[in-house]
């Protein structure tokens, strides 16, 4: 552990060194509007093109000019592509993408719970995220609608970024929160009879290159799909919004492969009414947050 901290601030500091050296200048942010300089110019990095605020946006978005779509934006168009999917599930680019996602489960590895994945490659924290959706059991046909669903609303879409980055990491990111984090809890029995309940959920992050190599995945497995059928898929949902069938949510609520939302068990409510101080007052949950985004919460 001390070997890797010695690493990370060795390549830290060579960082600084390399931009000090650069000899750039004071240079702008590339982006129209924004009047601080970029990394190199500032010193706190080697990027010469934007400032930190929007590298970070490009770290997150995929493109360091436009954010991502809501989610309210791309329902209709995951809930149109799933409907479509279900309804030709015979074809023969339809089955092969099917078989893709699969085989992103299958070759996906061991699950790594999210407080353990500080220092993995992005390589392998994109398999640790495909792990999450197979032991999740996440139908294949929600993962393959999230691709679908990015090209339709960047094909509607007049300002749209078309570059392959931004597809990729747009489809990610959606993929990326079906299944994300780990939730621990623990119950203890005080001696006045109360329950004393602590919880830990870690999420990870949802930026960087783990991004990019989760939207190669899901490129590569649905691209003919997107190929072949997308005018078909296109007409599908404007059929669909005619007739008043269009959805607001992505997939259907009765789906056996849907993402499941954690939900206060009766058992869980029980012991957050039992927490009342001596005085008859309730007691708040204490949370706590840790310096790498752990969320700890105490009633």
């Amino acid at each position: 552990m001390s070997g890797d901290y010695e690493k990370r601030l060795r390549r830290k500091r060579e960082v600084a060194q390399r931009a000090r050296a650069a000899g750039l200048g004071r240079r702008q942010c590339a982006v129209i509007g924004c009047p601080r300089l970029t990394r190199a110019s500032a010193g706190t990095g080697l990027n010469d093109r934007f400032c930190k605020s929007h590298e970070e946006h490009h770290q997150r978005h995929g493109s360091p000019y436009r954010g991502s779509y809501t989610a309210a934006e791309l329902n209709p168009y995951r809930r149109a592509a799933f409907e479509w999917i279900t309804a030709n599930q015979d074809s023969f680019f339809v089955k092969r993408a099917i078989a893709g996602v699969h085989g992103l489960y299958l070759n996906a590895g061991q699950r790594v719970e999210a407080f353990r994945m500080r220092g993995l490659a992005p390589r392998d924290r994109a398999r640790a995220a495909w792990a999450r959706l197979r032991d999740a059991q996440i139908d294949a046909r929600i993962v393959l609608a999230v691709w679908l669903a990015v090209e339709l609303i960047i094909l509607d879409d007049p300002h749209a970024v078309k570059t392959a980055e931004y597809k990729r990491v747009q489809a990610a990111k959606i993929v990326h929160r079906i299944v994300s984090g780990s939730h621990k809890r623990w119950e203890i029995e005080k001696a006045d009879g109360r329950l004393a309940v602590t919880e830990l959920h870690k999420y990870p992050y949802s930026r960087g290159r783990v991004l990019r190599h989760m939207g190669e995945d899901l490129e590569r497995v649905a691209e003919l799909v997107a190929d072949k059928h997308l005018a078909e898929i296109a007409a599908f949902k404007s059929e669909r919004e005619a007739a008043g069938n269009s959805a607001r949510r992505a997939h259907p609520e009765s789906l056996k492969g849907r993402p499941k939302r954690t939900r206060r068990a009766p058992a869980e409510k029980q012991a957050a009414k039992s927490a009342v101080a001596p005085d008859g007052n309730r007691k708040a949950p204490r949370v706590s947050k840790l310096p790498d985004g752990t969320i700890v919460t105490d009633y």
